[in-house]
């Protein structure tokens, strides 16, 4: 169940569930912590604070994003041909969404807890509620989503901040002090119990990772849906938006999306590379790391993952007949796929059910995984496709949403 072909969307599917992998592949290798702060993961060398970098600057919550507009307008594409086709586009997105959730779920539950899925899944079902609106309503709407978003992040912080003072006071009880210490190890000392405790759990066998997740659900997922949610949810409109007036359909001209891209890129860009490096000035220290990735960055995420669009379709309104191209295309067209063979391909590396390197790869090295993926996915995408109609993986989704199995190979 597809939304018609849009070549310019499905290009930027293609390099955000490319960018989504870059992002994603610490969390893959190393303990959940090193996620927010690279000094979990050990003694950092030059090109490990690099690769940090990097990531933390360009694709922290950025690819995410742009992946969140890409559903967003999606949604409407849906809506719109099931309505055209005499159907209610509402309740088939509902459908749509509800089959997504489970998929999401066994994705969280069987290979990795950092699934995305069911938190789009659910927060699909808010957005349904806004897409009437007019384009500017619905920038409105996500502004004023995007700040209850980081008012609440605000004041889990805030919490954090009160807790450490708290602890550093004299007359401060054994339980708060000892509480607060080993919170802080979590996020920063490889040889935290906490730490230690992650890498040993995935390296073990499935049975045992299944266990841990089964154990910790749902109040994990609950925690990870709270801090994503209305991120999410933000974007989705700002992509209904998007789509509204033109910009995801490639329809603008290529001058004005480089202008685009170079306002956002200045607006986000150097912002985001002062936390960098007051992160690194502190010594990877735990509230600054964590306060990054969770609060102080968001507000430049917006900037630049509408920049990260912006100069992907400059990139394809000048290059459209680069052989690359075609092949981003053919990726994006089976995101879903891409996504969940992503997880099974790095969770195969990395788990113990599978090679066993998590955490033993240090970050600087996970780089030729992520280029290595990105390679598989350019080459086998395009193959699929010139025998199939859908990725395996949209395939199951059609057929779940349809109630019986759907044509996958094209037609003679």
């Amino acid at each position: 169940m597809t939304s018609p072909r849009i070549p310019a969307m499905d290009v930027l599917r293609g390099c955000a569930v490319m960018g989504i992998l870059w992002m994603n592949i610490t969390a893959f290798a190393q303990p959940q912590s090193a996620y927010f702060n690279p000094a979990a993961s050990g003694p950092l060398g030059i090109d490990d604070i690099a690769f940090w970098m990097s990531s933390l600057i360009l694709f922290d919550g950025k690819m995410r994003a742009l992946f969140a507009m890409l559903f967003g307008a999606s949604m409407l594409l849906l809506i719109d041909r099931e309505e055209m086709a005499g159907r209610d586009g509402r309740r088939s997105q509902m459908i749509r969404a509800g089959w997504l959730f489970v998929i999401g779920m066994a994705h969280y539950l069987l290979l990795w807890w950092g699934d995305i899925l069911a938190i789009y899944a659910v927060v699909s079902l808010v957005a349904l509620g806004f897409v009437r609106q007019e384009p500017m309503a619905l920038v409105k709407s996500a502004f004023l989503i995007f700040l209850f978003h980081f008012l609440i992040c605000a004041a889990f912080l805030a919490t954090l901040y009160a807790w450490g003072h708290a602890a550093a006071l004299p007359d401060a009880g054994t339980a708060t002090r000892n509480g607060f210490a080993t919170f802080m190890a979590s996020l920063a000392d490889p040889a935290s119990p906490g730490v230690r405790a992650d890498i040993a759990t995935y390296r073990s066998g499935f049975g045992t990772i299944l266990s841990h997740k089964l154990a910790s659900f749902p109040g994990e997922w609950f925690w990870g849906f709270m801090f994503t949610a209305l991120d999410v949810l933000g974007f989705m409109l700002l992509g209904m938006a998007m789509l509204k007036g033109g910009f995801l359909t490639g329809r603008w001209p290529a001058d004005q999306y480089w202008r685009t891209a170079r306002h956002c890129f200045l607006i986000g860009l150097p912002p985001m590379i002062g936390l960098a490096i007051w992160i690194i000035a502190s010594g990877f220290a735990p509230l600054p790391a964590f306060g990054t990735v969770l609060l102080w960055s968001f507000p430049f995420r917006i900037p630049l993952a509408v920049g990260w669009a912006a100069l992907i379709l400059w990139l394809l309104a000048r290059h459209r007949d680069h052989p690359l191209v075609a092949r981003l295309a053919a990726t994006g067209r089976m995101t879903l796929s891409n996504y969940l063979g992503s997880t099974l391909l790095m969770t195969s590396l990395f788990y113990g059910w599978g090679l066993g390197l998590f955490g033993h790869v240090r970050p600087a090295l996970l780089l030729p995984f992520v280029l290595g993926a990105w390679a598989l996915m350019l080459l086998w995408s395009p193959l699929w496709l010139s025998r199939f109609a859908v990725g395996p993986a949209e395939w199951l989704w059609r057929s779940l949403i349809r109630g019986q199995p759907q044509k996958i190979r094209k037609s003679s």
